[in-house]
């Protein structure tokens, strides 16, 4: 039989999804937001305004690729550190709203998915796509 494992006694100081719970990463944001005394920028009309400014700004990542795969894109070092920055961006402004009018992520999510899964059922043939609800 083998022995147990014994905990990593130098666990990795880098955040994961694996490990990481949404109520940690609500955390890191206020706290980086109390840091530097901006909660009262974090209006909710701000915080919304800002989320659709970072998501633009993600977009642009994919804006041009003509003929260009999206392995190609995936493939570029730079690129992808670019799409990983404005998608935290779009994150962190997500987590401060959802901060500041108190929704529990999780919960708001869920509910989300129940909804969209019975507004949109799995096709009954697996080679449906019909999109027109």
């Amino acid at each position: 039989m083998e022995a147990p494992q014994k905990p990593d006694p130098d666990p990795p100081t880098t955040p994961s999804d694996a490990t990481t719970t949404l109520a940690e990463c609500r955390a890191m944001v206020d706290r980086f937001v109390a840091e530097r005394d901006w909660h009262r920028f974090h209006q909710p009309k701000n915080l919304v305004m800002s989320i659709a400014i970072e998501a633009a700004e993600l977009m642009e990542h994919f804006q041009w690729p003509e003929g260009e795969s999206i392995e190609a894109i995936l493939a570029d070092a730079n690129r992808m550190q670019g799409v990983r920055e404005e998608l935290s961006d779009v994150l962190a402004y997500s987590f401060s709203l959802a901060n500041a009018l108190g929704i529990d992520i999780a919960s708001a999510f869920a509910s989300k998915m129940a909804h969209n899964a019975r507004k949109y059922p799995p096709p009954d043939d697996a080679t449906s796509s019909d999109f027109s609800s």
